[in-house]
């Protein structure tokens, strides 16, 4: 299937490393012009050599911190003078908040800010020049809704569902798509910290059905086909890659 990705624009956050990285390798080899953008520069420059040595065009590299006040904007607007528009918006950026039940509120504060506040405050920031140019794909990469426990990510990223759903129906009429994927359990520096290779063999035997933990590049692959304009007709869903490891159908 030719995906109609070449020359098309795309920021993407979290890229230095897992999903994030996964998805930016995969619109790179599609032939999309990048924004890469986090935290750690270094890994964020090998990313780049990898995709300029797959063929890629060089992407831009945007070190940035999105937990600072007026990061998400900043980033915008440093996107666009670097890519002239974005076309694409992958939020990849976030991460797991297990909290006790009596977590401070600050806790609170920043799992959903990093989870929640500012995955909206950029996608707005840049939704504007999608308006303008009628076509846009935001996708969010999100998370489960079966908490284990109290996980601060869980309030976020249902909320994130929520105003990605509600949101997709103001920006349709405008060639915009916005579609959230919850990973399930995707190998990852935050995998890897988590859960022991004990604990991972032993719930791969007993709870995903494909039997093991799934690559960056089996989501990525999802990903790359949501940003393309052949999925025009895609938009509000949730759409989980987890290995079948979720029990509800809907």
């Amino acid at each position: 299937m030719e995906l109609e990705l070449r020359e098309k624009t795309a920021l993407v956050t979290g890229a230095s490393a897992g999903i994030g990285r996964a998805i930016a390798k995969g619109l790179a080899a599609e032939g999309v012009k990048l924004c890469i953008a986090a935290r750690r520069r270094e890994l964020l420059e090998q990313l780049a050599t990898e995709i300029i040595a797959a063929g890629g065009q060089q992407p831009q590299i945007a070190v940035v911190d999105l937990m600072e006040e007026g990061a998400p904007q900043r980033l915008a607007q440093e996107a666009l003078r670097g890519l002239g528009k974005v076309e694409i918006l992958v939020n990849s950026a976030g991460g797991s908040r297990r909290i006790p039940v009596d977590a401070p509120e600050e806790n609170w504060v920043e799992g959903m800010t990093l989870n929640f506040t500012r995955v909206r405050q950029l996608t707005h920031a840049v939704l504007p020049d999608m308006i303008k140019h009628r076509w846009g794909r935001i996708i969010n990469i999100s998370g489960k809704s079966e908490p284990e426990g109290l996980n601060v990510a869980n309030s976020a990223k249902a909320g994130v569902h929520a105003w990605a759903k509600g949101l997709s129906r103001e920006v349709g009429k405008y060639g915009i798509t916005v579609n959230s994927i919850p990973p399930g359990r995707i190998m990852s520096e935050q995998i890897r910290r988590n859960y022991p290779e004990d604990y991972r063999n032993e719930q791969s035997a007993k709870e995903i059905p494909v039997g093991r933990y799934g690559e960056p590049e089996e989501l990525a692959c999802v990903a790359v086909f949501l940003a393309s304009p052949v999925a025009c007709y895609v938009t509000g869903t949730v759409i989980p890659v987890d290995g079948g490891l979720r029990r509800y159908a809907f």
